[in-house]
């Protein structure tokens, strides 16, 4: 199996699992005299087996992700780490030149006037050439993905 299929089958189980918890909190307590819709024990258990193949899957896809060299001895965790980083980048600089640039109207000249501290055209470039380097960056993890055997 590759790291591709891996990761489809670890969302997979994620939603399975957000699914059986709102079904056993919605079958948790009924009124006196009624059965509950679903057994929530039985749900108690799928939800133990769900975790079980969860945490199996998340340990595979971290031990290849940490053991997978893939450039100048970088691991694609590695990868991972800075394609991350480089996202919460891009989007703090794209607030603060949308912050920076936000317009705001006056309609006397008593009103306070507000002023951008910072180059709003600076940021955004920057902002730009970092969304640029993060699709480049997924694009090769998602080629790694699809090539790298789960270990």
């Amino acid at each position: 199996m590759k790291i591709a299929e891996a990761l489809i089958l670890r969302a997979d189980c994620q939603k399975r699992f957000a699914q059986l918890k709102t079904r056993l909190l919605n079958n948790a307590r009924v009124q006196e005299g009624d059965q509950p819709a679903e057994e929530p024990q039985e749900l108690i258990a799928e939800i133990e087996r769900v975790a079980q193949e969860l945490l199996d899957l998340i340990q595979r896809i971290n031990k290849t992700n940490s053991s997978t060299i893939v450039e100048a001895g970088k691991t694609v965790s590695d990868l991972l780490a800075e394609r991350d980083v480089i996202g919460q980048r891009r989007t703090t600089y794209a607030d603060l030149a949308a912050g920076a640039s936000a317009r705001q109207d006056r309609f006397t000249r008593s009103e306070v006037k507000f002023v951008s501290t910072v180059n709003v055209a600076e940021f955004q470039k920057r902002a730009d050439g970092l969304a640029k380097e993060y699709r480049e960056k997924d694009a090769r993890i998602q080629e790694l993905n699809w090539q790298t055997e789960l270990i």
